[in-house]
């Protein structure tokens, strides 16, 4: 049996390797909160959240059709809710199954088979309640391929037949085996036959003859007799208790299974339960193939600050269509950081087959997504900023493939601006002809004027929206860079107005000014 309930044609692998880039992407993309609001406290809901969100699926087929079971799972939250129980109950039952020194013995084995297999039964049957109750109300081919084969496989025959085995396998009536003679007159081929007295009645048993000839009985004390008498009953029943455990863990890892690819799901309602109490939107996305070189949405927003504040925030519209490089500037404080975190953690949810924090979201898939964001400075000294904002750009480049994604947060600002925008404007241009999508949020003036002077139709500029006055709207426009980033604004917060930091009012650009750390402001 298989649950199928991921992935159309094979079980969900959770023990995959997370990709490389993986302490990267938790980091810069706060992740973390996203997983910590789908866990609900659960470790294991934690887990298969994190490992589902980060290692996604660059194949469409499979993005559409976890977005038709996880539809299903909203209208039938409740109904999906007992499933991931009965799966939990199923799997904790074995733990709490009867286990000693004796089980490590055909005999013991089977015994504990037997017992375990009783527990697993009872779920199933609860499985096959579950799909002769609700299957109707489900609409989806991976929900309506589960329920369909629950009642093929699980029907009233293969419970009956289940329950006679495991009376016939208790083995009250005694054991009855037979062997033949090998070489020595040792024993061989031990099988294990069903004990006739199981289909007599109570009276003809009272009444049946006695044991035939050639029977001989132990004595009490007999420690040596009934040490031989227990090792040719495991030989007996060696092959009956093997197959009978492969089988209750065949059982067993069904159940394992239908966990882990429920417990995404389960994620998944947690996060939605939370965004509906903040009142923020929600949208299964429209992806769309590899090369069609779509971007575009609205409201898009960003989940983790939202659930952090616990209020709706403010979201962006923006049309990238048929562009291959962003570059975003503006205003310190503008919104720049949260804007792009919003776009990978879109990129992560759309392609692990979630709903997206946006009121409308369409894009292609990308086979990875890797993000370069400013660091602080090495505590340990052992090397520059600049270093090491090369090295982490080398193990991205090792990595990336024609059809990732990059996201650059003030990155090569650690060396003065003609430098530092060199060294961007050339990796970018690299990039780009590989065929790489690219968002880069930059207060390198030189770097982003020089790109927009060149007029390319495969190229947008976004800027943080600032009022006259200077108050931060928090939103994103197209506009060409500035060449401030309006630092004064900041100055002026902090220190009032009436003192001036210097002639020229801070307003060219900086390296070290504004970037990763922008607070964006909350909506309402």
């Amino acid at each position: 049996m298989k649950a199928l309930l991921m992935c159309r044609n094979a079980d969900f692998d959770p023990q995959r390797k997370l990709p490389p880039n993986e302490p990267a992407l938790t980091q810069d993309l706060a992740l973390d909160t996203l997983f910590d609001a789908m866990a609900r406290g659960d470790k294991f809901l934690f887990d298969m959240a994190r490992r589902t969100v980060l290692l996604g699926t660059p194949d469409l087929d499979t993005i559409l059709y976890r977005q038709s079971v996880l539809r299903d799972c909203m209208k039938n939250g409740a109904i999906v809710g007992d499933l991931y129980r009965i799966a939990i109950e199923a799997i904790e039952s074995e733990r709490k199954s009867y286990w000693s020194y004796f089980s490590r013995h055909p005999g013991g084995i089977l015994h504990r088979a037997v017992e375990v297999l009783q527990f697993l039964v009872v779920a199933l049957r609860q499985l096959r309640t579950v799909a002769d109750d609700h299957a109707a109300e489900f609409e989806s081919a991976g929900f309506s391929r589960f329920f369909a084969m629950l009642r093929e496989e699980l029907s009233h025959e293969y419970f009956a037949s289940i329950d006679e085995h495991l009376k016939t396998l208790k083995l009250r009536d005694g054991v009855l085996i037979s062997a033949g003679l090998g070489t020595g007159n040792k024993g061989r081929d031990y099988v294990l036959h069903k004990s006739p007295h199981r289909k007599w009645r109570w009276l003809a048993r009272i009444f049946a003859p006695g044991p035939p000839g050639h029977t001989f009985r132990l004595h009490p004390r007999d420690e040596g007799g009934m040490r031989a008498l227990s090792e040719l009953t495991d030989r007996g029943v060696n092959l009956v208790a093997n197959a009978l455990a492969q089988s209750t863990d065949h059982i067993l890892s069904f159940f394992q299974m239908l966990r882990s690819e429920l417990a995404f799901y389960v994620g998944c309602l947690n996060l939605r339960a939370r965004l509906d109490k903040i009142g923020e939107p929600l949208c299964f996305p429209a992806p769309v193939a590899t090369g069609e070189r779509r971007h575009s949405f609205t409201g898009l927003y960003d989940v983790c600050l939202a659930l952090c504040a616990g209020t709706p925030v403010v979201g962006n519209d923006v049309n990238a269509d048929d562009k291959d490089l962003v570059i975003i500037t503006g205003a310190n404080q503008g919104g720049k950081s949260t804007f792009l975190r919003s776009i990978g953690i879109a990129q992560l949810m759309m392609q692990a087959g979630m709903f997206v924090p946006a009121e409308s979201f369409c894009c292609e898939v990308r086979d990875g997504l890797f993000t370069h964001y400013k660091r602080k400075e090495d505590a340990t000294m052992e090397s520059g900023k600049l270093d090491e904002e090369l090295r982490r750009m080398s193990e991205i480049v090792d990595n990336v493939t024609h059809n990732s994604m990059v996201l650059f947060n003030e990155s090569f600002a650690a060396t003065n601006e003609r430098e530092g925008s060199e060294i961007a404007r050339q990796i970018t241009a690299a990039l780009m002809e590989k065929g790489v999508k690219i968002l880069f949020v930059t207060h390198l003036f030189e770097f982003a004027h020089r790109f927009h002077e060149r007029m390319m139709e495969n190229v947008i500029f976004l800027r943080a929206e600032r009022r006259p006055d200077g108050v931060r709207t928090y939103r994103l426009v197209e506009g060409e860079p500035l060449q401030t980033s309006y630092g004064k604004d900041l100055y002026d917060a902090v220190f009032g107005a009436e003192h001036p930091p210097n002639d020229d009012g801070g307003a060219r650009l900086a390296p070290a000014v504004g970037g990763a750390d922008d607070p964006t402001s909350v909506r309402g």
